[in-house]
């Protein structure tokens, strides 16, 4: 398909394992896990295939993470049953790769007031800057508040981000200051995400325990941490 880059980047173009799968380890330890569902956008079927998996116990869409504009009209198809359902739907926000026209995307957000967005990865985090140069995927350096992500997250109720991967780490650690000033925030908004595999579960190597470090490091109050490694996420994603 188009959306996949002709197969280049399915499986979220990191190899990860359907929503089948997903859905049987939920299911055999759901005191543990919840787990979101997804498919390909554009093909013709795609709106009855995640309508199943919701319809099964899923409690979310996404990640959404296809090369077609974020507001193409199979992404509006995904949003109407997101609607329709009153679940989350998280997107991967990468220039010139994935959910292309993130300027545009104040359009859905009014168009769809009832349905949380989370945004995250390079191009949500990157805009996080007033003064973002849209192709560099991991910035350094000082942040200038004011960015389009700043604003989303003040100006839209359904916007929230999530503090995954590498690029959210970075969010953080590239200006300290600016990080415990967004944190203040934005605290309402953000969620802890890890996009990480878990197989170290701590130390530099770990994705998941830096930036659990970072939370708790930037956090201006133990009730900010709080709400950003667990509270606000069981606000927005029905978890029984």
């Amino acid at each position: 398909m188009f959306s996949t880059h002709l197969g280049r980047s399915n499986g979220l173009a990191a190899g990860v394992s359907t929503t089948q799968a997903a859905a049987e380890l939920a299911e055999k330890h759901p005191e543990t896990f919840v787990y979101f569902c997804n498919e390909v956008p554009d093909k013709e079927d795609a709106p009855q295939v995640m309508e199943s998996w919701l319809k099964r116990g899923a409690v979310g869409i996404g990640e959404l993470k296809f090369n077609l504009p974020c507001d193409a009209p199979p992404m509006i198809r995904i949003f109407e049953l997101a609607n329709e359902y009153q679940v989350p739907v998280l997107l991967h926000f990468q220039y010139q790769e994935y959910n292309h026209g993130f300027e545009n995307f104040y359009k859905t957000l009014e168009r769809f007031p009832n349905v949380d967005f989370i945004g995250h990865a390079q191009t949500w985090w990157g805009n996080i800057d007033a003064n973002h140069e849209q192709a560099d995927m991991y910035p350094k350096g000082k942040v200038t508040p004011g960015g389009l992500t700043d604003r989303y997250l003040a100006d839209y109720p359904n916007m929230y981000g999530d503090l995954s991967a590498n690029s959210g780490r970075n969010a953080l650690d590239r200006d300290p200051e600016h990080a415990a000033a967004f944190l203040e925030r934005h605290q309402d908004k953000l969620c802890l995400g890890t996009d990480c595999p878990d197989t170290e579960g701590d130390g530099d190597g770990c994705i998941g325990a830096r930036q659990i470090n970072n939370v708790k490091r930037f956090s201006p109050s133990k009730e900010i941490q709080e709400k950003i490694l667990y509270r606000n996420a069981k606000r927005i994603i029905r978890f029984a």
